[in-house]
């Protein structure tokens, strides 16, 4: 089952990333997922597929977790 991610969302990954923040606000969804480092404001885009197996968790707009 697809994840459900919209445009910015905040996304808490498995890895950090080399600046040390391991939270990617969401700036595009589609068959690939565009995000935004909340640490440095590094852009990657990542496959749904591997974004899927990389996420930990996944924290609205607003900053507080989904049930």
């Amino acid at each position: 089952m697809p994840l459900d991610v919209h445009v910015g969302d905040i996304v808490q990954m498995r890895k950090t990333h080399p600046c040390g923040s391991d939270r990617w606000r969401v700036y595009r969804v589609g068959a690939d997922i565009g995000l935004c480092c909340t640490g440095c404001e590094r852009r990657v885009m990542l496959p749904r597929r591997k974004f899927e197996r990389a996420a930990k968790r996944v924290l609205p707009e607003t900053g507080d977790p989904q049930p």
